[in-house]
This record gives structure tokens, sequence and C-alpha cells, in this order.
């Protein structure tokens, strides 16, 4: 049984480190061990961007959005000036890209952000993790299509491959699923307020007066088509 600390990103002692210091739960680890095999024989370089977060990088994260440090996109990626927005609209433009502290998926050691690292070297530009880069013509639109097909024979699904009006879509995204589903049914809006609260999130009223539509929006992917 995963514990409140581990699902809000605050215990890392159960994960194990992949290359370049990623961290990720053992069973997660080997799954995507597996994936990352079969996808060389069909020339494709599956490598990591990003895994464990812990619950203070996305603090900082948020907090840089929130604060104006870090330039706010729409759902298709145009910059937003931060200046135009209530507080609410603040919240639900941060949230498209970013989760609240204490409720991102990579705060649970299941879930990886994924790229094709041949092909975005051969691109000759960093990768951004956008979704141009995984649509056709993008240099990951191979591995896009390739985890379309495969990624479920490993365990792995893609919660935000389809846009549903909260989270924006991010086809890198895959999901332990036999982890993952279990972890998000232990939080609760209560949890979540109440590690906030602790931590003095910016925002933090806001964020407590609409916490039911941020809830069903943002943290259970529940928004309409």
């Amino acid at each position: 049984m995963i514990t409140q600390a581990q699902i809000l990103g605050k215990d890392e002692s159960q994960l194990v480190e992949l290359a370049n210091g990623f961290l990720i739960l053992p069973k997660v680890a080997e799954a995507f061990n597996a994936l990352q095999q079969a996808a060389k024989f069909d020339s494709i370089d599956i490598q990591i961007a990003s895994s464990y977060r812990s619950f203070d990088r996305q603090k900082r994260i948020w907090e840089n959005k929130w604060s104006g440090k870090t330039q706010l996109l729409d759902a298709n990626e145009n910059p937003i000036d931060p200046s135009t927005l209530t507080d609410w609209q603040k919240i639900q433009t941060i949230l498209t890209w970013s989760a609240l502290p204490g409720a991102s998926r990579h705060h649970w050691g299941t879930d990886l952000d994924v790229y094709d690292k041949t092909k975005i070297d051969e691109s000759g530009s960093p990768l951004q993790l956008v979704c141009s880069e995984y649509d056709k013509n993008g240099p990951c639109f191979e591995l896009n299509q390739w985890l379309a097909k495969y990624a479920a024979d490993f365990g792995f699904i893609r919660p935000y491959s389809v846009y549903k009006g909260g989270i924006a879509r991010e086809p890198w995204h895959l999901s332990y699923k036999d982890l993952s589903e279990p972890i998000i049914k232990q939080l609760s809006p209560e949890m979540l307020i109440a590690t906030l609260k602790q931590s003095q999130v910016l925002g933090l009223a806001a964020v407590v007066q609409n916490m039911p539509e941020i809830y069903s929006r943002f943290i259970l992917n529940q928004g309409s088509p």
C-alpha cells in the first residue's frame, strides 16, 4: 500500500534509479526497460525526459508560473499575458500544462515523459515536449505511432493522449496502469487541500475555492470532450 507521503511526492524511498538519474518504482522500471528494448527492434530510441518529480519541485514549477517567472501557454501552446487573467483563469491556464503540487502523476513513480533521442538529435533542435514534435512531420511522430500500438502490451497507458477540456494533450506521457490507477483512487480533495495549506502555495485561496472543478477537470481528467 502506497503511503500518503508517496502519493503527495514527499517520499521517494521506494524508488530506484534508472540511467541519467531518473527515479521510478521498481515494477515500472522493469516494464519500461522491456518497452525500450522492444522499440529498438523498430529503430526507435525511447529515452526518458522526466520521471519522478517531488512535491517541492512541482511547487517551484507552479509558483514560477503563478508569479510570472515562467511563460503561460494556452492548450494550443500560444503565449498568454497573465495580467489579463483573473486568479481562476490563471489557475486553469497553469493547470492546462502543469499539475498542482501534490496532484502530479509524476509524484508516484509510475509516470514517465518519453521521446525518441536519435530523432531529436538528428533534428538539431533541443527537446521541448510540445505536441508538434509528436505529430506528423515531427521527430517523435514514429514514436507516437509506436506507443499507440504497443504501449499497452507493456502495461502503460497514455492518460493525456486526447484533450478533454482539462489537461492539454501530452502524447509523450506514459503511466503504468496497474500501479497508477489504484493510487489516484487514494488521492482526495481533502488530502490535497491540507498539504497545499501546509505549504502555503501561491494562489492558495483561489485554489481551495475552486477545488471541486479543479479536481474533476484537471486531476481526474473528466472534462468534456
